[in-house]
């Protein structure tokens, strides 16, 4: 059991509820005699700094209170400095601690961290940048970036979701991508290029669960369909449950792919938050590197 622990708490997650939040986590800490050091960001940048001031502590465990993006800005600090992970998810949608069967709820996930079991997992890297979770780019980061737009207009991240989608249409929703694996290039047009750290179950628009984050490789998925009714077809097929994922996607494992576009800089989005990147795009997998506190049964 951890003596002191530094938990890191980004207060635009979902799920977070500020004095109340505060009191719950010092709380349950303190229900296990562990000290505990509260950390409080407002932006990303702040997030990065305190992560970095906190892996140049003297602990052993960070915590990332917060949803996938905290978690992936936080990790990056903590495998530089070789500490240990721990998570809070306090965001909306919690991918990568579901992933990893870490209790939903603060006092089980804090139950979690006390009891201290870790875990050797895979991060994924592109053009030396590290994710938790998966990096895209086409259709996704466009429909992040509209969804945002949405979203400071006051409406609710569902509903933002939706008319971002719908006005992908106004666009051409296709880009042509030359995927290069083991010194061979292939050429492909297709709404989007989805790169995972380990393998997805993956439908058009719902992104499912990693059933194992220590198989050494990424998953690499695009859509074999193309033109616009083409891919009106395959929403419809995912609103009636009848998407497959061996039929309407093309499927790659690899440890290494690059990504080639006719654009110098490209939208992509990483771990849900959308950045430009200079092309090409360099994917890699980093085998377990990253350690972090999950429940015993996940080991």
């Amino acid at each position: 059991m951890p003596k002191t622990v530094d938990v890191i708490i980004n207060s635009n997650s979902g799920g977070f509820v500020a004095e109340e939040t505060l009191v719950e986590i010092e709380r349950a800490f303190a229900g296990y005699s562990v000290e505990v050091r509260l950390h409080v960001a407002d932006t990303g940048d702040e997030t990065e700094k305190l992560a970095a001031e906190c892996a140049d502590s003297e602990g052993d465990i960070i915590v990332a209170a917060g949803g996938d993006g905290t978690i992936s800005a936080v990790a990056k600090e903590v495998v530089r400095a070789g500490k240990v992970l721990g998570i809070l998810p306090l965001g909306t949608l919690n991918n990568f601690s579901k992933d990893l069967q870490i209790p939903q709820d603060i006092d089980g996930a804090i139950r979690t961290i006390v009891e201290n079991s870790e875990r050797m997992i895979d991060l994924g890297e592109v053009n030396g940048r590290i994710f938790i979770n998966n990096s895209s780019i086409g259709l996704y980061p466009h429909i992040v970036r509209d969804r945002e737009k949405q979203q400071r207009l006051g409406r609710g991240k569902w509903l933002s979701a939706f008319w971002a989608s719908l006005r992908i249409f106004k666009r051409s929703p296709f880009l042509k991508v030359e995927l290069e694996i083991d010194g061979k290039k292939f050429l492909r047009k297709t709404p989007f290029v989805f790169v995972g750290n380990n393998s997805y179950e993956m439908e058009i628009y719902n992104i499912g669960r990693r059933k194992n984050l220590e198989t050494g490789e990424l998953s690499v998925y695009y859509l074999h369909r193309d033109g616009r009714w083409g891919l009106i077809m395959l929403i419809l097929k995912t609103a009636l449950g009848s998407l497959k994922q061996w039929e309407d996607f093309e499927y790659i494992a690899t440890k290494q792919i690059t990504l080639f576009t006719r654009k110098n800089l490209i939208n992509a989005a990483i771990d849900g938050e959308t950045t430009m990147m200079e092309t090409p795009l360099t994917y890699k997998i980093r085998p377990r590197a990253l350690r972090v506190v999950v429940p015993a049964i996940t080991k």
